[in-house]
């Protein structure tokens, strides 16, 4: 039992480092962005850090996975990392259009559900599942 649980945990500290990695990302972006409008070097951050978000995204839903395989729970966290995902893909591309009207409120959701999701996650308990251990 105490291999399941610490094995749980482990991987529950791997998600929450993902989404913390994630979520800052993301808050950088914002604020690159915004030096966009002050400096030359505000391009080149913006232009390193969505590559940096965009691995953030990955790293979370590949600590979702992890997450949901050992304890066969809801795929749900999954699907919200896959969409997450699909959003983020949605937003370089826009970025790289350079559709601002779009990529600036697709940026802020973004960040918004990045947020929500840490604070979920954050405040959720590991769930000890009985059973006979591996």
């Amino acid at each position: 039992m105490t291999r399941r649980t610490t094995t749980a945990q482990g991987g529950l500290t791997f998600l929450r480092t993902a989404m913390v990695l994630q979520t800052l990302t993301l808050f950088f972006q914002a604020v690159t962005a915004g030096m966009l409008l002050n400096s030359s070097h505000g391009y080149r951050m913006h232009d390193v850090g969505s590559k940096v978000m965009y691995a953030a995204a990955m790293l979370y839903l590949l600590a979702t996975i992890l997450a949901w395989r050992p304890g066969g729970g809801s795929p749900r966290p999954v699907l919200y990392a896959t969409g997450f995902l699909v959003l983020a893909s949605v937003q370089v591309v826009l970025g790289v259009a350079h559709v601002p009207s779009l990529h600036v409120p697709l940026g802020v959701l973004l960040f918004g559900l990045s947020v929500l999701a840490l604070g979920r996650l954050l405040t959720t308990r590991p769930q000890v599942r009985s059973g006979t251990p591996s």
